[in-house]
Formats: C-alpha cells, sequence, structure tokens
C-alpha cells in the first residue's frame, strides 16, 4: 500500500492526490486518514511542530495535518507508516489530547484527567465491507480485543467516497483498534483503489450537518431511522462481496471503456436501490453522461446483492477514468441526498 507523500511541517497537507486507506502497494506502507477539530490539530503538532516531529521520532511514521481552510472547523490527519509505526502514533496522538483536556488551572486541580474518548477514522466505502467481515465477525474480533467500540456514519462524506468510522474507548484501547483495521485494510487493499478522498471546505461541512441531522445511531451502531439490524457499522456485513449478474441499464448501452486494456481496473461499489434511479436518469441520460465523461463502461446489476437492498454497479477503465466515473456518481447523489432533504425540510415547516 502506498504511503502517501507529506509535507515535512507538521501544519502541512498530504498532497491532494495521495492515497487513502486501502490504496496503493501493501510493502509501501499503511495510511490511514482521521477527521480532527483544530484545536486537536494544533494540539498534535505542538508549538513550531514540536509534537509532530517526536511523533515521527518515536514511531517513524510520516504525519501531516491539512492546511488550515478559512470557515472550516475541522482538518485531516494522515499517518502513513508501517501497521504497528500507525497504531503506536494513533494511541500517542489520543493520549495527548486525553492529557491536554485535564485540569487547566489550580481550582481543578482535584478534576481527574479523562480516559475515554473517539477517533474518527475516514475510511474507503468500498472497504468497509473489509472491516466488518463475514456476518460481523471482523469487526466484532477488534472490538472484543481492543475493548474499543466502534461505530460507522450511513452516509459517504460530501463530494468524496469515504465514510466516518469513530472508535470510543482508551488511548490503548483506539490504537488496538486502529492496528486490527489496518490489518484488516492492507489484506484487501485493491478494493480501496479510486477512493474519492473527503477534504473538509465550508460547504461540505454544512453538508455533514444537514446530513447528520438525519443520521442518528443508536446502540451498537443500529440507525435509528429505518431499524435494519447492523453488525457494529451501517453497512452490509460480508462488504457487498455476494455474486450477482452485473447488466447495463434500460438506458444507453455502456461503450468499450478507453486506454490500453492491459491498464483496466475493475470496481464494484454498491448504491442503495432508492437512488439508483437519480443516477441512471430520465431513459437513461444521466448513467450515459457520466459513462461518457468518465470513459468507463458502466453496468448495474438487475436485482439487489444481498437483503440491504443494494445494487451493485461494476467499473471498467483505467485507474483515472475511474475516479473520475466515481466522482461522477456520488456527486449525482450528493445531489440528491440535498433534494431529498431539502424537500423533506419543507415538508415539516
Amino acid at each position: 500500500m502506498a504511503a502517501s507523500p507529506t509535507q515535512e511541517s507538521g501544519d502541512h497537507s498530504p498532497r491532494q492526490d495521495s492515497p487513502s486507506a486501502g490504496q496503493g502497494l501493501p510493502a509501501d506502507g499503511l495510511t490511514i486518514r482521521s477527521l480532527v477539530t483544530t484545536r486537536e490539530a494544533g494540539i498534535i503538532i505542538g508549538k513550531q511542530g514540536k509534537n509532530v516531529a517526536e511523533l515521527r521520532e518515536q514511531t517513524g511514521v510520516k504525519a501531516g495535518v491539512s492546511k488550515v481552510v478559512a470557515g472550516v472547523h475541522e482538518r485531516v490527519l494522515s499517518v502513513t507508516g508501517t501497521v504497528e509505526g500507525v497504531a503506536k502514533a494513533y494511541g500517542i496522538i489520543v493520549a495527548q489530547l486525553l492529557s491536554s483536556t485535564g485540569p487547566g488551572s489550580p481550582t481543578m486541580a482535584v478534576a481527574p484527567v479523562p480516559t475515554h474518548t473517539s477517533l474518527r477514522l475516514l475510511i474507503s466505502h468500498n472497504l468497509m465491507g473489509t472491516i466488518i467481515g463475514r456476518n460481523g465477525a471482523k469487526i466484532k474480533a477488534i472490538q472484543d480485543a481492543s475493548g474499543a467500540r466502534m461505530i460507522a456514519a450511513k452516509e459517504m462524506l460530501p463530494q468524496s467516497t469515504e465514510r466516518i468510522v469513530e472508535i470510543q474507548g482508551t488511548a490503548e484501547g483506539i490504537s488496538q483498534a486502529v492496528e486490527d483495521i489496518g490489518r484488516c485494510l492492507l489484506e484487501d487493499w485493491e478494493r480501496g483503489l479510486g477512493t474519492v478522498l473527503y477534504h473538509p471546505t465550508p460547504e461540505n461541512e454544512q453538508r455533514m450537518t444537514n446530513t447528520n441531522r438525519r443520521t442518528n445511531f443508536g446502540g451498537g451502531g443500529q440507525e435509528r431511522r429505518d431499524r435494519r439490524p447492523t453488525d457494529g457499522a451501517d453497512h452490509p456485513a460480508d462488504g457487498g462481496r455476494r455474486g450477482s449478474v452485473v447488466s447495463p441499464t434500460n438506458g444507453a448501452a455502456s461503450p468499450p471503456p478507453t486506454g490500453n486494456p492491459a491498464n483496466l481496473r475493475t470496481q464494484n461499489i454498491s448504491i442503495p436501490s432508492d437512488m439508483v434511479g437519480c443516477i441512471i436518469g430520465k431513459s437513461g441520460s444521466k448513467i450515459t453522461e457520466i459513462r461518457r465523461l468518465s470513459g468507463c463502461k458502466i453496468s448495474i446489476a438487475k436485482t439487489p446483492h444481498d437483503e440491504t437492498g443494494e445494487r451493485m454497479f461494476t467499473i471498467v477503465g483505467t485507474p483515472e477514468a475511474n475516479e473520475k466515473a466515481l466522482f461522477l456518481l456520488y456527486n449525482q447523489l450528493e445531489s440528491e441526498k440535498e433534494r431529498r432533504v431539502g424537500r423533506g425540510d419543507a415538508e415539516e415547516q
């Protein structure tokens, strides 16, 4: 898995085209990204970059935080290295954040330092099943071994194909969970190819607020809206890998993918059935446009691939074309979600 190139300064971000967790060549290391607040980013970096420099020295990882964006209250932390190094680094970071929330003045000296907190990892939508495992076996094993609790957001982050996986626990428990998650990602790294990374912007933060307002999780990661049981995260327990016959939709036939055949890749993504129509468009107009702009061949399963009701989209093209297709597909999903949220607000008034 290719390590994400990071800037030497502690408060600079990785390059825009750096891979997400699960991308690249496994021999090159693991990159795990997480979402932190501006305040937390300052603690992680430290005065004149002291903390992040010590972190790199202690763990051998590359670590960087995305640049400050005006009007945005969150930044992306990227840590690249061996699985053990990345897990150790996150353990140190969580411990730093916990100690920073302890007593801040002599009058509060008797207050205990908190021992539990949470970490928000950014994980490719296509790798969620890898973390959950068949029938939820992997996520249960991770939670049992680490003592941490894991909750996955139902929705992908705006303008991206990443989802938040929140880990709640002690610094040691979170570090153990990160190590186990990292090993899962390395086992199935190819499924993360073409991930569209999340970048905090004022518009995206607002979209997250609108989405989170309607996505409240109950105990064990169960989403309250439809009460569909989950295995610690709101995603099919087998990662959507069950076999299904994939064929073009009733719209215009998908043309052969462009590019050198030796360089073509195949990617599968699951889309909720109630969203498939908005991607296909009237008489197949929207999916035809996505095929044309990306140069990919895109096929859609005629029936859901499991009990969740999601349908499998198969994308075939060069890595660059696939990334373009994913971006266009999820842009269309975002537009539809915003339209539905707006319609719901109007009905509530």
